[in-house]
């Protein structure tokens, strides 16, 4: 299997260096095994304790992944926008929302959806996830964060958006709909995400409907972020659902454009996760001038992708890689053209059952070197003291039942050659 590691956090032009595969050996002061890695601190950000390297440790990974400068945290290398998002299926966004607030420019929690219930009349659901505690803490780090929740068109038909975007009636009241829920949740703008829907088609009417979107939103002092696919078609090289004809006819109304520049690869064509020179060629395909360039928010992903020798692929979190750093203890390797490391291992399962006296029929993990694969995994089932006895008595009724069904064919074979 290949694990390629691109692991930066959220869509926006560059993003703090907090990521474990850009750590090395060279910070001299090793913590103790017994060190809380939850609230471990460092006295100097990681540029200053050489850190940001491109051959890493898996030791210095692991031991540094949860460490961070205090004192760094409100200092800033990048002076343009970063947009975060937050995902309510990982809690810890929204610590490090709050805790690295001064990095970041808006925060996008993925909260909303924008559902049509039928003609000129929308609905937007999810809003049982707005957190107004969550949302006074971010600001309270950062005055100037804007919370710009991501409003999805879900569960939208072809022919829903065909009613819309052939109706300006539908069109307005869907604008309607959205400012009214800005402002009574008190949000400072959206992130639409509504362009890969239909493919690449309908191109000009979706131009216009996100026009009339912004400007609707605009008009009552709130943010429009328009989220788009890769200018460049992952692999193909071919355009992509979203050029630089629409990128020029909506720059002057939209707020900014999240670029989706990752997940390059797939199970059937492994590779890096986010290229450089195509996350590069994304941009330029867009605004080679740069005249809008500062409205671009590159996208960046917080996760490697683990190829299977099958053809399979999932994602590779934060906390998966750690464990499997801790089990394999890998080389890193590292992609001088796409700008990503990456590893290969090979995995076999291995059962066994033991008794360890502390948990009943729960899964723990111990690393092993067996024949075929090396730097595998088993799995033990451990089972509970107070199970031993109930165990004994099964096990010697077993045994019980088997010397019995032993003791009659024995006899009855004597008895046959008797017979005989």
């Amino acid at each position: 299997m290949r694990a390629v590691l691109t692991l930066t956090l959220v869509y926006s032009c560059t993003w703090l260096s907090l990521v474990g595969s850009t750590l090395s050996k060279t910070d001299i002061k090793k913590p103790s095994k017994s060190q809380d890695t939850e609230t471990a601190v460092a006295d100097r950000p990681v540029q200053e304790r050489g850190l940001v390297v491109t051959d890493p440790q898996w030791r210095d990974i692991v031991r540094e992944e949860r460490r961070y400068c205090p004192q760094a945290v409100a200092k800033r290398h990048f002076q343009g926008a970063v947009l975060g998002y937050i995902t309510p299926w990982n809690s810890h966004g929204y610590d490090i929302a709050k805790l690295f607030g001064p990095k970041l420019t808006s925060v996008s929690p993925v909260w909303l959806q924008l559902r049509r219930r039928g003609p000129e009349s929308f609905h937007v659901t999810g809003l049982h996830d707005h957190d107004p505690g969550w949302v006074k803490a971010v600001r309270k780090a950062n005055k100037k964060n804007k919370i710009l929740p991501r409003l999805l068109f879900d569960s939208w038909s072809y022919q829903d958006y065909m009613s819309v975007l052939d109706s300006e009636d539908e069109i307005e009241e869907l604008g309607r709909e959205v400012v009214e829920v800005g402002k009574a949740e008190k949000f400072d703008g959206f992130t639409l995400e509504l362009w890969s829907q239909l493919g690449g088609n309908k191109r000009k009417e979706l131009v216009h409907l996100v026009t009339h979107l912004c400007e609707a939103l605009k008009a009552e002092k709130l943010s429009c972020v328009l989220v788009i696919p890769p200018a460049v078609a992952p692999g193909s090289g071919q355009p992509g659902m979203f050029g630089r004809e629409e990128f020029e006819k909506l720059a002057p109304v939209v707020d900014a454009f999240s670029l989706m520049t990752y997940d390059y690869s797939s199970p059937s064509r492994p590779g890096p996760s986010a290229p450089l020179p195509w996350m590069r060629d994304c941009v330029l395909q867009l605004d080679p001038q740069g005249l809008w360039r500062q409205k671009i928010l590159l996208g960046l992903n917080l996760y490697g992708l683990d190829f299977s020798t099958q053809g399979g692929a999932e994602p590779l979190l934060g906390d998966r890689y750690i464990e499997l750093l801790r089990e394999i203890r890998p080389k890193l390797q590292w992609d001088e053209q796409a700008g990503e490391h990456y590893f290969s291992y090979k995995r076999c399962v291995c059962v066994c059952v033991c008794v360890c006296g502390e948990h009943y029929f729960s899964y723990k993990r111990c690393v092993c070197v067996c024949v075929e694969h090396y730097f595998s995994y088993k799995r033990c089932v451990c089972v509970c003291v107070r199970e031993r006895k109930k165990i004994f008595v099964m096990f010697m009724i077993t045994v019980l039942v088997i010397s019995i069904k032993v003791f009659m064919f024995v006899v009855c074979v004597n008895r046959c050659l008797y017979l005989k």
